[in-house]
Formats: structure tokens, sequence, C-alpha cells
């Protein structure tokens, strides 16, 4: 045993330069791995609730070069996504694709409806070589001067929003990391089955958030046959449809047990539409 200590210190000289501790050499500086970052972000410091405010950035590549090239085409899984929520869940979700100019440079005026600390997901659809298909970089803005720290309400099935009725059809039963559907009605104020409109893409967004630690996840619906409308998790897939006015089918995949909150947004022609629900992942 006591001849197998030189043998590992020679192993790890080779990666950190020494081994034990003493007057022998010292390990050198390991720089932190280089990321996608953001760059030049705006607005810095605090934004008033109500009032326009233009966010602005661009992407940095591990290469140090600004991003410039983002996967185009049919379905949702193009460009930039840009994503807006309340740190307690409460509240609107604001949910923007914004335009990428030649530069690789990104800006998009949104207005925040309440006080409180938001979390911004930025969702890229880089169109590079290799496996990497999407990522997500991430920052917090405080809007006003109050912490808004509401507790999330209990699973409902139904929800009424703007006169349109969307109910789940039963409870769900979802498990992290584990494929599932829910059922989904939607009617209009009169009472028809209500019709979708196209929106970023997809006939319907369903868009994951964990409470606490704002863990993030989006999948969505799309007419059968759509291409660029499958959501995948490490080397599980999922794909919502719909093919009928007034039914989604919405894909779940969720990477954590806990309480995420789902806000489940879609198109009727003259407005967007988004429905809260509280679900319990086990």
């Amino acid at each position: 045993m006591k001849r197998l200590l030189p043998l590992a210190c020679a192993g790890l000289a080779l990666v950190a330069a020494g081994c034990g501790s003493g007057s022998g050499p010292t390990a050198p500086s390991i720089p932190a791995a280089r990321t996608f970052e953001l760059d030049r972000f705006a607005p810095i410091g605090r934004v008033e609730p109500g009032k326009p405010v233009k966010i602005s950035f661009a992407i940095r590549q591990p290469s140090g070069r600004i991003l410039t090239s983002y996967r185009r085409g049919a379905g949702p899984h193009t460009g930039i996504h840009l994503i807006l929520v309340r740190s307690d869940l409460g509240g609107a979700i604001i949910h923007r694709h914004p335009p990428v100019a030649a530069d690789g440079s990104i800006a998009e005026t949104v207005t925040f409806p309440t006080a409180g600390r938001y979390r911004l997901v930025v969702d890229a659809y880089p169109n590079l070589s290799g496996p990497l298909r999407n990522f997500q970089l991430f920052r917090s803005i405080r809007v006003g001067s109050a912490q808004p720290q509401g507790n999330l309400p209990p699973f409902r099935a139904e929800q009424t929003v703007d006169g349109y009725r969307i109910a789940l059809q039963g409870r769900p039963h979802l498990k992290a990391i584990e494929p599932a559907f829910m059922n989904v009605t939607v009617t209009t104020p009169a009472g028809k089955p209500a019709r979708f409109t196209p929106y970023y893409g997809a006939l319907a967004h369903a868009i994951f958030f964990h409470a606490g630690n704002l863990d993030y996840f989006h999948t969505h619906v799309c007419a059968p046959g759509a291409t660029g409308c499958t959501s995948i998790f490490g080397g599980t897939r999922v794909t919502g449809t719909s093919s009928t006015p007034g039914r989604l089918r919405v894909g779940v995949l969720l990477p954590e047990s806990g309480v995420w909150r789902l806000f489940l947004q879609f198109d009727v022609g003259d407005r967007v539409v988004t429905a809260p629900f509280t679900l319990k992942v086990t």
C-alpha cells in the first residue's frame, strides 16, 4: 500500500504539477472554462413597473466572438426566446421572440406589469455545427422597490382568462424525466371551441418554472406532422399536438420533482391568452 502513494502523486503531477503539501511545487491557477454568456446587457439597475423599458444584449461565444447565426425556418425552435417571470411565479409572464440583427445584437421593449424581482430567460437556438441544439442564459431584473412573495395557489383544473375557459381533463400524475401528456379544452366566452392561431411557430406554448429555484422548461403544441416542435431532455422526447379546435394535447417533460408553475399560452386570433396552473411532480 505504501508504494501506491508515490505512483498516485506522479499521475497527478501531469495535471496539477504537484501533490501533497509542504515546500513542493504549487498547482497552477486554472481559469474558469469559457462558456456562452450575455454581453452588453441592459438595463442595469432597477426599472419601474408600468413603464416601457428596452432590454438589449448579445451572446458571446466561448471563442470570444459574438453569436450571429441562429436557427431559422418553420416551427418554434428558432432564434431567441425571451421569457420573463416574477420570482414568486405570481403575476403575468412576458414571452417574446425578438429579432436578431446582423451583428448579433438583440433588443426588445417590454413593460413589467408589477414590481418584484424577475427571472429573465434567454433561450437560444444557435445555427452551429455539432450536437448543441439550444441553451439558456439567465439574468435577474429588479422592478420597483416592492418584493411581493405570495404563495402559489393550489392545483385547479380550470381557469377562466379574458372570458376563455381553459380546463385540464383530470388531475395529471407527473414524474420527473418521464414524458406525459395533459389533455386541455379551451372554449370561447360564447362557449364554442376556440380556434388557435399559430403563435411564434406553435399553436400553444407550455412554459414551466420550478417554484423556488426557478428552473425552466418549455414545450410546444403543434399541428400533426409539423416540424421542429419536439422538446428534448437528455434522450427523452415529447411533442404536443392539436388537430381539433378547442383541444390541446400538451406534452410535459420536467427535469426534477417538486412544485412547478405552468403558463399555458396560445393565440385565439385577437389576443394571446395565458393560463397559469400549479402542478406537482414526483
